[in-house]
């Protein structure tokens, strides 16, 4: 019997049941090809690579990587947010990313057979490095999006760190431990300096 995509899956979907149903089932199905082995999450844990700072460590942007793994699995739609300062405009959370990040990460993972005849796991950090610049060339890259909001699946991935208490540390050095509560006996003590690794990648350089 032939495979059939999963974006041919739920073209079939569509054709027989609602639309909310139909949503959900390509959020789960997409939740599942970006997490344990299948192609999109190992081709994600390898974008990492690209994109995270080099500073973290292969270990560090596993972790990273698999938290971002988590925030999307956790992902909901037509959740309320928090109000932002000063507003009392409702807000809640748009139609889930997972689909177009996960085609995303199988057209990368295309273009690298179509480009080197490999796996876009298996190529150097340069080659994967030209590949994603490509990609995301027609994407505003001079400020980060929202998490959700990021349109390609790079941008999301760099967000989403950037958005962490460990990316404020990394960016001034220290461990300030933003979004973190501090003893009052340690306000007027300096932050902890950080031990610096090396320079860093696409995603530290902001290009």
């Amino acid at each position: 019997m032939p495979s059939i995509s999963r974006r041919s899956f739920c073209a079939a979907l569509s054709a027989v049941l609602p639309v909310g149903i139909v949503v959900r089932r390509a959020h789960a199905l997409s939740v599942d090809a970006l997490s344990g082995a299948r192609v999109p999450a190992r081709t994600l844990h390898a974008l990492g690579t690209v994109v995270l700072p080099s500073e973290l460590g292969a270990a560090g942007i596993t972790r990273v990587v698999d938290a971002f793994q988590r925030w999307i699995a956790g992902y909901r739609e037509h959740v309320e947010l928090t109000h932002g300062y000063g507003t009392s405009r409702l807000r809640f959370t748009g139609p889930t990313p997972a689909t177009r990040w996960a085609t995303q990460l199988d057209a990368l993972d295309a273009t690298a057979h179509r480009r080197f005849r490999r796996p876009f796991t298996v190529l150097s950090v340069d080659q994967r490095e030209a590949i994603v610049r490509t990609a995301v060339a027609s994407e505003r890259l001079d400020r980060l999006p929202g998490v959700a909001d990021a349109n390609h699946v790079a941008v999301a991935l760099l967000a989403f760190f950037y958005d962490t208490p460990e990316a404020t540390d990394l960016c001034y050095g220290a461990k300030i431990g933003k979004q973190t509560c501090r003893p009052l006996a340690e306000s007027p003590m300096h932050p902890v300096e950080l031990r610096r690794r090396t320079a860093s990648s696409l995603g530290s350089s902001g290009g």
